[in-house]
């Protein structure tokens, strides 16, 4: 207990699946939560699970594409804790389609959530902790961000660019000796609503299932708490030595 002791954490997309794991875990963990999300109902309930452990949570809508809220956000957590030590840039969005079947609009949605969301918490995150000691940024990629599939043309590109845009941003803030380390997070598939409401729209979800666990050599698809865990040590200080780096947590789906 007390990994993250102390430390203010401001989680997006936390209304549900890793990233409600996450804040659940950091705050078991010491942390005190900003949590956000466009669902606000489900992210109030998050914050007040918190609370009714005896942690302390603040939750604010956000539309993580729009920058004027990102200021908004993140001057209310300054408000509220003081400080910001932890960003885990984890709001995304999935969209299947090849190249061909993608259209402009489609693009520009995902890219303004999955890839502009991720700049925009960066460099904002960035102004709030350079002058308060440093902190952690997380960036949520994923296995799409390492390797290609025929059918996600938009998601690969997105997760791809959170990969190599964090290098760059944690390369920065090292140089600038800022303390801040930024790193990206790839999970594989995990059993969350995105990936079963993605299955639910497939002929048969129960196959499709099977086929995404077979993908992984670990025998199954992975659980919310997986990616949790990975994200807790990088929020805390046993992760110190790492930045620009790239934590693969997939059961062994980019082994092969």
């Amino acid at each position: 207990m007390g990994r993250v002791q102390g430390k203010v954490a401001l989680i997006t997309g936390a209304a549900k699946g890793i990233g409600k794991e996450a804040a659940l875990l950091l705050a078991r963990e010491g942390a005190k939560l900003a949590v956000t999300d466009f669902d606000e109902a489900e992210g109030r309930k998050v914050a007040e699970a918190i609370a009714a452990t005896g942690g302390e949570a603040l939750f604010m809508k956000q539309d993580v594409a729009d920058e004027a809220q990102w200021q908004a956000v993140i001057a209310s957590t300054l408000a509220r804790f003081g400080r910001l030590d932890i960003l885990v840039n984890n709001a995304g969005v999935a969209l299947a389609g090849s190249v061909e079947e993608t259209s402009l609009e489609d693009w520009r949605w995902l890219m303004s959530i999955n890839l502009d969301a991720v700049f925009l918490g960066t460099k904002h995150g960035i102004l709030a902790m350079k002058g308060n000691g440093g902190g952690s940024i997380i960036n949520i990629s994923s296995i799409e961000g390492i390797i290609a599939d025929p059918n996600l043309a938009a998601y690969n590109a997105s997760k791809g660019g959170v990969r190599i845009f964090s290098k760059s941003a944690a390369l920065h803030c090292a140089k600038s000796g800022y303390k801040i380390r930024v790193n990206s997070v790839h999970p594989g598939y995990i059993w969350t609503p995105m990936v079963e409401g993605y299955l639910n729209e497939t002929e048969d979800p129960a196959a499709g299932k099977e086929g995404l666990v077979s993908l992984h050599p670990i025998g199954r698809l992975g659980v919310a708490s997986d990616i949790a865990n990975g994200i807790l040590y990088l929020a805390s200080d046993e992760s110190s030595f790492m930045t620009g780096s790239e934590l693969v947590i997939d059961g062994g789906y980019t082994a092969q």
